[in-house]
């Protein structure tokens, strides 16, 4: 029992974790993939899945079947990376993973979150294009417009997809030919290189090449509120010759006035010295 505790003392302390448990199943792990979720045919992708608490193994499952574990080098290990090379389009689909916990004895922890993964390359690829094209002020909305081809029928999906980032920005399902993708109230953070890709729905989830690229440019973060200033580029407005007259008087003014007072000094200073003068000569006291 006492070798139990000093066990669980070193796990939180020399380890760093406080939240072991003490009942039921170890907490869910994280499942991400690089470098991204959405990667051609005969590409290679990379899973990572993360404990929250050291793990004596790792186990990845593809729509609930296992596909491989690994077994972490020492204690302290917390993740787990799993290398799928030559992506075909069987490899797309749902994935998960879990773990089992060192302590207090082999649990199997929840199921992660799923992460699904999409092999492109399959289908024609769509068109898409921008409802308002180059730049857009921020705070609007903006529309993107993904259309598959004419020849692939059926349920589908479509996914909106951002260069940068490991996911999907958006997935939608359509039963027509077109579907719009819309961005709400735009920052600067939505300015990049936008393209989308349609699959289908049901496994094995063939997917099309992706679309040629769109780039948005939005513009205006960083104005100030004053509606006179709306505009972009700001404009450079010449100042009024009046308004600048005005200034000129009012330095001039400012000039005139403190050499004025000046003046009033050093007169009032010589009057001083000539009265002091004057009555030392005129003292009595002094001898002639």
């Amino acid at each position: 029992m006492i070798s139990r505790l000093l066990f669980l003392l070193c796990l939180r302390q020399c380890v760093g974790q406080t939240d072991i448990p003490e009942n039921g199943p170890p907490p869910k792990p994280s499942l991400s993939a690089w470098p991204s979720t959405v990667l051609p045919t005969k590409s290679s992708v990379t899973m990572q899945c993360k404990s929250p608490i050291p793990s004596k193994h790792f186990i990845l499952k593809k729509e609930g079947l296992v596909l491989n574990f690994v077994k972490p080098y020492n204690l302290t290990e917390e993740t787990a990376d799993f290398h799928i090379t030559e992506l075909r389009q069987n490899d797309g689909g749902h994935y998960t993973c879990e773990y089992y916990s060192k302590w207090p004895h082999d649990t199997l922890s929840q199921p992660s979150d799923t992460l699904f993964l999409l092999v492109t390359g399959y289908l024609p690829k769509p068109s898409f294009q921008a409802h308002h094209r180059g730049t857009v002020t921020a705070g609007s909305t903006v529309t993107l417009q993904c259309q598959k081809a004419a020849s692939v029928l059926g349920p589908l999906r479509f996914a909106l997809l951002k260069v940068g980032h490991s996911t999907p920005v958006q997935m939608r399902s359509s039963t027509g030919m077109v579907l719009d993708f819309s961005l709400q109230n735009v920052t600067a953070r939505d300015s990049g290189k936008y393209s989308c890709v349609y699959y289908q729905a049901k496994a094995p989830h063939r997917a099309s090449d992706p679309s040629n690229l769109l780039e948005i440019s939005v513009i205006g973060d960083h104005l100030p509120l004053d509606p006179a200033a709306s505009t972009f580029p700001p404009q450079l407005t010449a100042t009024p010759h009046k308004t600048l007259d005005t200034m000129t008087e009012g330095y001039t003014m400012g000039n005139l006035i403190r050499v004025g007072v000046a003046a009033v000094i050093v007169l009032i200073m010589g009057v001083f010295l000539v009265e002091a003068w004057h009555s030392e000569r005129m003292s009595p006291d002094k001898p002639w």
